[in-house]
Order: structure tokens, then C-alpha cells, then sequence
């Protein structure tokens, strides 16, 4: 154990991890394989992930494009005023909006990076002037288009 409450991770554990970030649907016998073990230690082992939090869930990642949301902003937004209760109610609100995919609380001159994906440039005005701009104690957003992606990796560096 280390900090006396997260479970160590051996080689093996690291490379199940690995595999399983870049390919959910391995079956637990081709895990064991290319791990040199049997299913059911392998089982055994992803489970004990599982319950520990290092696998949060597993997903499908769809093709934004083809789904007809193939713009992505991302939007910097200060806060008028600092308060837990204004913080806790901004974080509602933008939980809410099913357009808003990623949300980070970050340090600088932004309170909040928003990662928003839309149709195109009109649907992401009615985002702005309907959803966003509803939004009390928003001071500011500032908005950056994606004009292309260079790269986009899920995987948690291992």
C-alpha cells in the first residue's frame, strides 16, 4: 500500500490498464494472454481496479462529426464574484448543459475552462445568447474555435 490507502501497482497491473484503455472490448482471455496469465487472475485482477477507482468506467468513444457536433470551443469564463455558494451554483449550471463536455476549475486570469460541442457556429450563438448567457455571475467568456485536431488521446500516461 502507499500513503497507507492506495493499492501498489505491480507490472502486471500497469499493463492490463494499459491494454484495457486502448481496448475495452479485450476479452478477459486475450488480456491474460498478452499479460502471460490465465482469466481468472485476470478477472480477479481488473475487478480489484475496478473497486479501487483506477478504472473510473468504460465508454464508447463515438465520432463527433458523423453525430452532427463537430465544432468544438473552448470557452474561458471568469466569475464576477467568488463565493462557495456562486462557485457551487455556476458548477450546477454548467453540469446541466449537454453541450458542455468537459468543465475545469483552473488558476490564471480564467476561473473556468469550458470544452463545448456543437453542430456549427450558429447553434453554438444559441448556445451563448440562451444557455450560457442565462448564467448568473458570469463576468466573462471568451471563446477559441478548433480549426483542426492534431491530437486527441484518451489514455492516462502510463
Amino acid at each position: 500500500m502507499e500513503n497507507n490507502s492506495t493499492p501498489r501497482l505491480d507490472d502486471i497491473d500497469l499493463r492490463l490498464l494499459k491494454l484495457l484503455q486502448h481496448n475495452s472490448n479485450l476479452t478477459v482471455k486475450e488480456l491474460g494472454a498478452r499479460v502471460n496469465l490465465s482469466a481468472t487472475p485476470v478477472f480477479e485482477r481488473i475487478k480489484k481496479l475496478e473497486k479501487n477507482g483506477f478504472i473510473k468506467k468504460y465508454a464508447a468513444i463515438l465520432n463527433a462529426e458523423k453525430l452532427n457536433k463537430g465544432l468544438v470551443v473552448f470557452c474561458n469564463v471568469t466569475l464576477k464574484e467568488h463565493t462557495r455558494s456562486i462557485g457551487r451554483q455556476f458548477v450546477k449550471d454548467i453540469i446541466a448543459l449537454k453541450e458542455v463536455v468537459e468543465c475545469y476549475n483552473i488558476s490564471g486570469d480564467y476561473d473556468f475552462l469550458l470544452k463545448i460541442m456543437v453542430r456549427d457556429m450558429k447553434e453554438y450563438q444559441n448556445f451563448v445568447l440562451d444557455h450560457l448567457g442565462s448564467i448568473k455571475n458570469i463576468g466573462s467568456a471568451h471563446s477559441t474555435f478548433v480549426m483542426g485536431e492534431i491530437k486527441h488521446d484518451y489514455a492516462v500516461p502510463i
